[in-house]
């Protein structure tokens, strides 16, 4: 007899699994880490029009299987009315058959809106009266959504040039009890192979205060930002390593290919890896002397249709994973800023998952037995944060590392909703512990489970990242 179609047990395939996660994962707070939540939005406590705006609007996700699914750009990121767009993909996610969005859509419409009604070309109407029906309560706001989830602390995605303007408001607002903090995201300030990189580096010297005439400026600039972020309470970094990079170069040479940049004059690719280098290179000393955690986020392959680019912007859905070697110039990387003994806490992501087992073992090469899990190897990115990923990445860790000290779950979403991505993983988590305990691979001692599991889910990431 086939089981109920994701029930209260759903992912959880064994008593254990089950014990793991109704008592012991499920009541645990969140801290979201990385993500892409507009702070604007928190600030205004935005309240979304429609269900289509809440839950298609700017999620790539979505969008790259509608299209998939043979809808056209008008019924996606085109100007069909929401309605029409929300029925398109009512009626084509019941193809999606293994797809983790098919999970994602119905856990969503469960924990926030209360229906377990099927997606369908049949309901498209019906969820969407009883969607909208509740779109206008305060716990359907951007806020409400935060505190219904449980969240304790969410770290947004902010440039360097970057006002802060509405954390500073989030931070004035008392009765707001969710704490939201800025990570810094410089990768503007190191592709200098990139349009736009000009008018970056004088944007970033009028915001800094710094004129931006050779490399120790341009240094001097991010570090007068660095203090600026950790005043508002930064404690964490990110960066989009898309393609692994190591090459170094003198002061000189990266003054001068910073004036041939400057002067809109093309740069070759080693110099650009040879500026890369020094700037993260300089960013990793100072994430380490103020006790910020860094994140490396490897291996994408973006803005791959050209045309599509063009008309719609980045982040729109036309990235994938990218297939290079990484591990020397990492390794290399990290080596350096240990042999200055100021490697920060560091986080590894990798798109790809055949590098999953190069991340796990390579963080082992740079724990220095002073911070638990000093080193970590994030969890299912992007492409990987379905079921199929988060087990090979939790696999891959738990065989190669240390398991119990990982940091655990994010959502790296820009979508108010998608902090059931921590509840699918939670699960996740909870069944292949269960399962190992069921098969005698691990003792059932619930007090040591207990505290295994309650770290990965949350314990872990307040200790590393001391924000909460």
């Amino acid at each position: 007899m086939a089981k109920a179609f994701m029930d209260d047990n759903f992912l959880l395939e064994s008593p254990t699994a089950q014990k793991l996660y109704h008592e012991y994962a499920a009541p645990q707070p969140i801290i979201d880490y990385h993500c892409h939540l507009p702070p604007v939005e928190i600030a205004e406590n935005k309240s979304f029009r429609n269900i289509t705006e809440i839950w298609l609007g700017g999620d790539h996700y979505k969008w790259r299987f509608m299209r998939s699914s043979g809808v056209t750009e008008d019924f996606i990121t085109g100007n069909q009315p929401d309605q029409a767009k929300f029925r398109k993909f009512c009626e084509v996610l019941p193809m999606g058959v293994g797809n983790p969005l098919y999970h994602w859509s119905h856990l969503e419409l469960q924990r926030y809106f209360g229906t377990r009604t099927l997606v369908s070309a049949a309901t498209a109407d019906e969820l969407w009266e009883t969607c909208n029906a509740q779109i206008a309560k305060p716990e359907l706001s951007a806020r409400g959504l935060m505190v219904r989830s449980n969240v304790r602390v969410v770290c947004t995605t902010d440039d360097p040039v970057d006002d802060l303007a509405y954390h500073k408001a989030i931070v004035a607002d008392s009765d707001f009890k969710v704490k939201v903090l800025p990570t810094f995201r410089p990768d503007k300030s190191f592709n200098i192979d990139r349009v736009g990189f000009q008018d970056y580096i004088r944007r970033l010297a009028a915001v800094s205060g710094v004129a931006i005439n050779s490399f120790p400026d341009l240094l001097k600039a991010l570090d007068a930002r660095l203090d600026y972020f950790a005043a508002h309470g930064c404690k964490l970094s990110d960066h989009a390593i898309d393609i692994a990079f190591f090459s170094q170069a003198s002061e000189g040479e990266l003054t001068a290919t910073l004036a041939q940049a400057m002067s809109n004059e093309p740069v070759s690719k080693e110099q650009a890896d040879q500026f890369k280098t020094a700037i993260m290179l300089h960013l990793g000393r100072e994430y380490a002397r103020r006790g910020w955690a860094m994140q490396l986020h490897i291996g994408a392959q973006r803005n791959n249709n050209t045309r599509m680019f063009k008309q719609l912007g980045p982040d729109t859905g036309w990235d994938s994973i990218a297939d290079d070697l990484i591990s020397a110039k990492i390794a290399r990387f990290l080596d350096t800023l240990d042999g200055d003994d100021l490697l920060p806490k560091t986080i590894l992501y990798c798109l790809n998952p055949i590098h999953n087992e190069v991340l796990a073992t390579m963080i082992g090469n740079y724990q220095d037995g002073k911070v638990v899990g000093k080193m970590q190897f994030g969890s299912g990115w992007w492409f990987n944060d379905q079921k199929d990923g988060m087990i090979r990445q939790i696999t891959a860790l738990s065989q190669l590392g240390n398991l119990g000290a990982f940091v655990g779950m994010l959502t790296d979403s820009r979508s108010f909703l998608s902090y059931t991505r921590h509840e699918y993983f939670r699960r996740i988590l909870c069944n292949m512990i269960g399962g190992w305990v069921e098969n005698g691979e691990y003792p059932q001692d619930w007090a040591q489970l207990k505290k295994v599991v309650e770290g990965i889910c949350y314990g872990n990431a307040e200790r590393y990242f001391d924000i909460v």
